[in-house]
């Protein structure tokens, strides 16, 4: 079978700007911490201080601000967070040191890590710290409140702004990556049914003709070799259709539903999510069932490659000796999407094919997360309808 051809092959458009970008953002930082280090009065502590923060800062952003796959996962980036908050305002506080720089590079940092409903009043309050020591005699430099302000800012945004552009680069390769693997999986399933419905109807009308002749009586003595071949004929006929009914049915030929999750967590960490996943030792279902899954979790994946905020996704699949349970948890939605709506497209597709395995389909919005559920029976309840 031909493949389509692969949307999401090869790196991201904007990931090698939104590299290089960040490398002379990491430059001109040390430049400027340099600079503030060098205005301050030398002496041992301030050389001391200096290095420190030369030589911990650049891999404190890098690690802040890297895009994916490179992007660590958000506990670390929290710890990070902290370190460089200590490195910022260490110098301020305890030494009265003008490295007043460094404040817009940890108002980038808070954009970036925390939730959008903390972040900003975060980043704000640290733009606002600079004036404020600088106005209260803290600290003896010469720049107003004024150019503190708007150089924090400035620095801040374009922290913010670049690393986003990384972020939403890698999320546009996995979208369409994971666009590619589903236009893929739609050609495989019409080739699946155009085999069943030509190969398999032909091979149903000449089994039926050589069971009506063999039927049919009346042949001469002489002809048993006819028979015996007519009836090799009809059995070779019988199993070849029932081959091609195997590879049309709704899992045959196509991909294994722990292959297809190995797909999702491999499309979801490229994207910036961190994923974890919960799976059986063993999946024991029938096809219908393991068919169904499969078009649960691809549509569900592409749910979350939708929220660029999503920065969570846990994934668990769990089987008992009645149904099989599959659990897709992200928290990057803030309402749920509409469960009904055009048939067999988005959350009303996914329930339709859920409901008439005999199963359940739920998909709810709590506290900016969204979970969707599917439950169906581990043998066929009711037959799938068309």
């Amino acid at each position: 079978m031909r493949r389509p051809a692969r949307l999401g092959a090869g790196a991201p458009q904007g990931s090698g700007v939104a590299f290089g970008a960040l490398i002379i953002l990491v430059i001109g930082s040390l430049a400027l911490v340099a600079l503030d280090v060098a205005a301050s009065p030398l002496g041992k502590r301030t050389v001391v201080a200096g290095l420190t923060v030369l030589v911990l800062m650049p891999a404190l952003m890098l690690g802040q601000y890297a895009p994916p796959p490179y992007r660590l996962p958000y506990r670390w980036r929290w710890g990070l967070l902290l370190v460089q908050a200590v490195l910022t305002y260490l110098p301020l506080l305890l030494f009265h040191y003008r490295w007043l720089s460094l404040l817009g590079f940890l108002a980038g940092a808070v954009l970036l890590t925390l939730p959008p409903g903390t972040s900003v009043p975060l980043a704000l309050a640290v733009g606002a710290s600079g004036p404020l020591l600088a106005t209260t005699g803290f600290i003896d430099t010469d720049r107003s409140a004024l150019g503190i302000l708007l150089g924090t800012a400035i620095t801040a945004t374009t922290v913010f702004a670049v690393a986003h552009l990384a972020l939403l680069a890698a999320r546009l390769h996995s979208s369409s990556e994971h666009a590619a693997h589903l236009a893929e999986q739609r050609e495989r399933a019409r080739m699946q049914q155009d085999l069943h419905d030509l190969v398999g109807s032909s091979l149903a009308a000449i089994t039926l003709q050589g069971e009506t002749a063999l039927r049919g009586g009346g042949a001469p003595a002489g002809s048993g070799q006819e028979r015996a071949a007519l009836t090799e004929i009809v059995a070779l006929s019988r199993r070849l259709h029932d081959d091609v009914r195997s590879i049309s049915r709704p899992d045959g030929g196509g991909l294994a539903l722990s292959e297809e999750l190995a797909h999702a967590q491999r499309v979801l960490t490229a994207s910036g999510v961190e994923v974890r996943t919960v799976l059986p030792p063993r999946i024991e279902a029938a096809p219908a069932v393991v068919g169904c899954m499969r078009f649960v979790l691809r549509e569900a994946v592409g749910n979350v490659l939708q929220h660029s905020r999503a920065t969570h996704c846990s994934i668990t699949l769990r089987t008992d000796g009645t149904a099989v349970r599959l659990t897709v948890r992200n928290d990057g939605a803030e309402a749920a999407p509409p469960v009904s709506g055009r048939h067999g497209t988005g959350l009303a597709g996914l329930s339709g094919r859920v409901l008439a395995l005999g199963g359940k389909f739920t998909a709810e919005a709590e506290n900016g997360a969204f979970t969707l559920t599917a439950t169906v029976p581990r043998t066929e309840a009711v037959a799938p309808r068309p």
